[in-house]
């Protein structure tokens, strides 16, 4: 049997704002810190010996604060762009009820809830230092382009050290998140587009020795 534990980034300063966050490297918010440090006492008795996180310091920040509470700060960590929250495009900065105001509340669930429909682009957007390396930045994902980047990097690299005994915990975000639980339990499309992955809530995925998945809860209900 194989367990992995999964983390959504505490509440960030834009999502406390209403605002479209993506790729903008946004800090926690006061509640996020709190959430994070409230995850971290419930991992204080979890055996883990290695992090990943993506590029984004709300999701780093979440994962520091979790493993410090949990008195685990030797914990390797290793940090990958492939986890970054999905780029959503033109629409990062903006106030989510305002676009419902300017294109509709159906076209904005639209924007936020399909599987393969991609924001409005963004254009002659600065790329950050960290990201000089990639062959192409992104200028709007889809959750379909996010799946595309998130999976390869799970099956490549982190199920290969879960496999190996590592006993891993993976701070991201809500879309990559969704990516990685879609392939993980082989829901369907219209129906991970449904699921909600709250805020510093450490989440346990289970597998069997076959690497088959079995289950899924919230570590807080078996405290």
């Amino acid at each position: 049997m194989y367990e992995v534990i999964l983390i959504r980034h505490g509440q960030s300063e834009w999502n406390k704002l209403g605002l479209f966050t993506g790729w903008t490297d946004v800090a926690l918010s006061d509640q996020g810190r709190q959430e994070a440090m409230e995850a971290g006492e419930l991992l204080k008795n979890y055996p883990l010996t290695l992090a990943y996180t993506s590029l984004l310091k709300r999701a780093i920040g979440t994962l520091w604060l979790a493993l410090k509470h949990a008195d685990k700060m030797s914990l390797p960590v290793i940090k990958d762009w492939h986890l970054n929250e999905r780029h959503y495009g033109a629409l990062q900065g903006k106030n989510k009820e305002e676009m419902r105001k300017v294109h509709g509340k159906e076209q904005v669930h639209t924007w936020r809830r399909s599987f393969d429909i991609r924001p409005p682009q963004s254009e002659n957007q600065p790329v950050p230092p960290e990201y000089k390396g990639l062959s192409q930045y992104p200028t709007g994902e889809s959750l379909s382009d996010t799946c595309e980047r998130v999976i390869p990097y799970w099956e490549n690299e982190i199920s290969q050290k879960v496999k190996s005994g590592e006993r891993v915990i993976i701070a991201a975000h809500g879309n990559s998140l969704r990516a990685l639980i879609m392939h993980i339990e082989k829901i369907p499309r219209d129906e991970i587009v449904k699921l909600e992955i709250p805020t510093g809530r450490p989440i346990k995925i289970t597998l069997d020795k076959d690497f088959n998945f079995t289950n899924r809860s919230f570590i807080q209900d078996q405290v």
